[in-house]
């Protein structure tokens, strides 16, 4: 018997099966027991389905002893974040306020998923709406941190962040468009990537949205893109279908461009702790041959102040039509940071709308010099668990996403990894930045990193 199966990566778990070392029914118990001791402090799940989970373990070990595994992740464990539509089970969307209705069909990362033989273990839990870089919620218990209980695992995959810290399984998917899939991952010390727009097909698609692999090492999001990056006709904003070798990392990084940015152009600066930490980072790419240089920031606080306003609108239309009961269920920060937008006129809607357009035509040229970009994920550490956002203000709810927003917009693939700990024991996160479809690239220079950087402090338990 392997000790400590819920904490093996991936890679390893597939590896066992093959050799027969254990099975997936004892991973998958091995997991239902660290969630058992632990989901009463952390809070990251909903929907666990343990019982299913144990039958659908049964059935990979059958495939495995026969020799005829469904794909590379068949009998691994896997979380999907509640945005994630799952068949047959309700989609809370974070929120009080949801008509908790099944749904009728699996998403396309859930499908893929199931299609790939993984063991879906549960949902994990999200802010109302997914509006909220915070595991606040007005329908499930607060989301916490595993590395300090005080603190916030951040969102909008709070639950994500939070169950691949704490060790619940291997895989984990997330949704991200202004940064809620690498902000958890910066403030819980795991990794992740945001792909190119595109890259992994979503129901539905909007702009800017992505869902990505959340996990605890490179080689396994790496892994986990072969099952989630199969295409999807419903996403009518997909890529086109690509042959790509995603556990091909390896690139040597002598004579890479690399650009170092430390000022986010607007919203809160980065602490002294955080920044250290980024430049540390830097050193070791160049320490290896890398070229870095400084660069300035292409974001401005216009830019972020007319996402806002769009955003706002958009989320006016949808809540102002639900009945008063159910909208009165909504988050209070949510639905004081939504009412404002009752009364924004067409043009300031419109200019609210171009930012997303500004963003783009700046950010192509902010790559022009470089394969890559360096920066923090965000300006602080974890924040205190029971605040929506780092300002408390719902007036000013996005000033900590500078760093990550806008390559939602530019649809550059971006991933979070940690780099360091503050003085109290706090991950910082390490965004890098590719190119438009580099995906394979930004994953190359997180595994370079990741095999650089000091040694890990030991994973939490709560």
């Amino acid at each position: 018997m392997v000790d400590n199966l819920a904490d093996l990566t991936a890679i390893d778990t597939v590896e066992g099966y093959k050799t027969g070392r254990f099975t997936a029914v004892e991973v998958v118990e091995a997991v239902l027991h660290r969630i058992e001791a632990l989901e009463p402090q952390v809070c990251a799940l909903w929907g666990l389905q343990a019982e299913q989970a144990l039958i659908s373990a049964r059935e990979a070990d059958a495939r495995w002893r026969a020799g005829q595994p469904k794909s590379v992740i068949d009998g691994v464990t896997i979380t999907l974040k509640e945005l994630i539509a799952t068949k047959g089970q309700p989609k809370p969307l974070g929120t009080a306020a949801s008509d908790m209705l099944p749904e009728p069909a699996d998403a396309p990362p859930a499908a893929r998923s199931r299609e790939a033989g993984a063991v879906l273990l549960a949902k994990t839990t999200a802010p109302d709406y997914g509006m909220l870089s915070s595991g606040l919620s007005s329908f499930h218990k607060l989301a916490r941190n595993p590395w300090n209980l005080s603190r916030n695992p951040g969102g909008s995959s709070a639950g994500a962040g939070a169950a691949a810290a704490a060790g619940y399984g291997p895989l984990h998917v997330g949704t991200d468009i202004g940064g809620s899939v690498r902000l958890p991952a910066g403030w819980c010390g795991i990794f992740a990537l945001k792909p190119s727009l595109g890259r992994i097909p979503i129901d539905p698609p909007y702009i800017g949205r992505v869902a990505g692999p959340m996990t605890r090492t490179v080689t396994d999001s790496a892994l986990f893109m072969s099952v989630l990056s199969q295409p999807d006709d419903r996403d009518f904003m997909s890529l086109p279908p690509a042959s790509i070798d995603w556990l091909d990392l390896d690139m040597p990084l002598k004579g890479q461009r690399i650009g170092l940015m430390l000022d986010a152009g607007c919203g809160l600066d980065a602490d002294p702790e955080v920044k250290a930490a980024v430049i540390a980072a830097a050193h070791l790419f160049e320490a290896e041959g890398a070229i870095v240089e400084l660069v300035k920031p292409f974001l401005t606080q216009e830019m972020l102040d007319g996402l806002d306003r769009f955003w706002r609108i958009k989320f006016w239309s949808d809540m102002s039509a639900l009945p008063k009961e159910r909208y009165e269920k909504i988050l209070p920060f949510i639905r004081a940071w939504v009412e404002p937008a009752a009364h924004f006129d067409a043009m300031s809607v419109y200019r609210g709308f171009n930012q997303i357009m500004r963003m783009r035509e700046l950010g192509a040229p902010a790559m022009a010099n470089y394969d890559f970009i360096l920066s923090p994920t965000a300006p602080m550490a974890a924040f205190a668990a029971e605040l929506p956002c780092p300002t408390n203000d719902p007036s000013r709810p996005f000033e900590h996403i500078g760093f990550t927003v806008a390559y939602n917009m530019t649809e550059q693939p971006a991933s979070s990894i940690n780099c360091g700990y503050t003085s109290e024991g706090l991950p910082i996160g390490l965004q890098i930045v590719g190119r438009r479809f580099d995906d394979l690239g930004v994953l190359r220079m997180s595994r370079a990193y990741e095999q650089m950087r000091p040694p890990q402090r030991p994973w939490p338990l709560a």
